[in-house]
């Protein structure tokens, strides 16, 4: 699987943006994909992972602002992201990792084999 990601840029305090991550997949596969930010000088963190059949995990610390969703059909991750705040400033990483049906997506970073290139988000008045 390939995956691209779009969608990030600029936005004020208070802000919304949403985040898109391809995926070009080739033949029938199942894959748990997720979003993970790193701040400039900090590690990546998880934000929100989704399986196969759409079952979806938060980090702690992400929930309350951050929706996560896909469409199947188009192969589409999508990340909304709401309120934004400095601190939310970030590279947002998309990434994915094969796994069998009915399978719980971690938000472990070493599980997740396939990354995108990743989106910056800057959060700034």
């Amino acid at each position: 699987v390939e995956l691209v990601e779009s969608g990030g840029g600029s936005v004020q305090p208070g802000g919304s943006l949403t985040l898109s991550c391809s995926a070009s997949v080739s033949g029938y596969s199942i894959h748990c994909m997720g979003w993970f930010r790193q701040a400039q000088g900090k590690g990546r963190e998880a934000v929100a992972v989704i399986s196969n059949e759409g079952g979806q995990r938060y980090a702690d610390s992400m929930k309350g602002r951050f929706t996560l969703s896909k469409d199947n059909a188009k192969n589409t991750l999508y990340l909304q992201m709401y309120d934004l705040k400095p601190e939310d400033s970030a590279m947002y990483y998309c990434a994915a990792y094969p796994t069998i049906q009915g399978a719980i997506c971690t938000l472990r970073l070493s599980d997740y084999s396939t990354w995108g290139q990743g989106t910056q988000v800057t959060v700034s008045s």
